[in-house]
């Protein structure tokens, strides 16, 4: 881990006057031309679509004097002096390419929040950021309501759904936030400098979008640039203690790692069903604070009590009692579709792990469990099956395989798991589920668990995971009918 003060660069930016170009409309493209706007700069958005909700996102600008075009993403509108771009635009776009050749910045709506963090005077909230392949969204919200349970003015924002921009800009005054980043926000923000960060895990996704592995860890790596107090690090996922130790921090800036195991000093880990510190206390070489349970996480699944083990760590890192840990943890409800527990059919449990889409979310999910009818399928954009069905060959009791790319996991369980009795539907309509769910009771066998964690994505078959969830869930609830 570099040391050496780090200087922030991200020194202030009139906007008055200024020609302002915004890449794209949506959840982060509205309140970012909303903003510049309001803070006097000439703003045109650029859009690549051109459909309904485009042309009344667009109308909405144009009343406040925000000029738009639509179905043209791809031009540089003439005088442009800075790019604000929605996260999901890949770098390689004509765009951005055409904004280089002419020495425009870009910028993603995670810089122009911090950019704009301290206007007005206001005090700025430090950040304990999140990123991950897997996790980020629920230890975000761990952390927040540990945060709370201490007494602070928090939010979980970021890519969790709550703009950053609102939150920075708004009327409510925080004493810290807890920010989710993913690889796409990290990419457009070179400026942030978090209190503490965590990466909670690496594994390939959005190598499309990145190009390459290297690109993508390169990204996610940007999270621990500048930090102040902790670089929280996964010790059973050696790259992110690689990223920490490339990072540029400010002196005195410390590593924490956390384990599923017993914690050696500065660390996080689990000690006889304890979750236990030995990062954030006095001695931690002779002595360790117990934080809360295994229990008091729900659910005590193995990757989510890593999840807590890294939200206690930013917590702690920002001077948090072991009091407030335990309590925040008690007091968490994971959002639906993530290892959330059904019903309980004929003495089998039925599990709704949607969310895991891909195959390192569903290595980890499918590790929370000893006998497994599994659901899987759906769009694999571009994965492999192999590593996974050799890791969770000897847990499963059967699979029930869905989606446009079920014959590419039916192939891994014929390679490496052959015993496992397979179902193969032959179909790729909503209806699908319903199917799935009764060929999954007619495997299993009491104490078994029926898991839906496809290794997938939904839009083969759903509108998104979240349909595709529901229609497990209601399919469960038409078996106990």
């Amino acid at each position: 881990m570099g040391s050496g003060q780090v200087t922030d660069s991200s020194a202030p930016f009139d906007f008055r006057g200024k020609h302002v170009t915004v890449a794209g409309l949506g959840v982060s493209g509205v309140p970012a031309a909303k903003v510049l706007h309001g803070l006097g700069a000439r703003v045109t958005v650029v859009n690549d679509g051109d459909d309904e909700r485009a042309r009344t996102q667009a109308a909405e600008l144009e009343t406040l004097g925000v000029t738009v075009r639509l179905g043209d993403g791809a031009t540089l509108p003439e005088g442009t002096e800075l790019i604000v771009t929605a996260p999901g635009w890949k770098p390689d776009k004509p765009l951005f390419t055409a904004a280089h050749e002419a020495g425009v910045p870009v910028w993603g709506d995670v810089e122009l929040a911090w950019r704009l963090r301290d206007r007005d005077g206001r005090k700025a909230a430090p950040w304990l950021a999140v990123t991950g392949t897997n996790g980020k969204t629920t230890t975000v919200q761990m952390l927040a309501s540990i945060l709370r349970a201490a007494g602070l003015r928090t939010a979980a924002v970021g890519n969790i759904g709550v703009s950053l921009l609102d939150a920075v800009t708004g009327d409510e005054e925080y004493d810290v936030l807890a920010v989710e980043l993913s690889s796409y926000q990290l990419h457009w923000a070179p400026s942030p400098r978090a209190h503490s960060a965590a990466v909670l895990n690496l594994a390939p996704d959005h190598l499309d979008w990145h190009g390459s592995m290297e690109a993508y860890a390169a990204d996610k790596g940007r999270i621990y640039e500048g930090n102040r107090v902790a670089c929280v690090y996964n010790v059973a996922d050696k790259a992110t203690e690689d990223l920490v130790r490339a990072a540029d921090v400010e002196e005195g800036c410390r590593a924490v790692g956390f384990t599923l195991g017993s914690p050696a000093p500065s660390q996080l880990g689990v000690v006889e069903g304890l979750l236990v510190d030995r990062a954030f206390v006095e001695d931690r070489h002779r002595n360790a604070q117990e934080l809360a349970e295994v229990s008091d996480v729900n659910p005590p699944a193995p990757h989510n009590i890593a999840n807590a083990l890294a939200a206690a760590a930013l917590a702690r890192s920002f001077g948090v009692s072991a009091a407030a840990v335990r309590d925040g943890l008690r007091a968490f409800t994971p959002d639906a579709h993530r290892i959330a527990h059904v019903a309980d059919v004929d003495g089998v449990a039925y599990v709704d792990d949607s969310k895991a889409t891909n195959t390192h979310a569903t290595e980890a999910s499918l590790a929370a469990y000893e006998s497994i009818v599994w659901i899987a399928g759906g769009l694999a954009k571009g994965a492999t099956f192999d590593e996974l069905v050799a890791g969770a060959g000897k847990r499963l009791r059967g699979a029930v395989l869905i989606g446009a790319d079920r014959a590419l996991i039916r192939e891994a369980l014929a390679r490496h798991a052959p015993e496992v009795p397979v179902v193969d539907l032959d179909r790729t309509d909503t209806g699908a589920m319903l199917q799935a769910v009764q060929e999954a009771q007619r495997l299993a066998r009491p104490g078994d668990t029926v898991l839906l964690a496809p290794a997938c994505a939904s839009m083969d078959m759903f509108t998104n995971y979240n349909k595709r969830g529901d229609a497990f869930a209601q399919a469960v609830r038409e078996l106990g009918a």
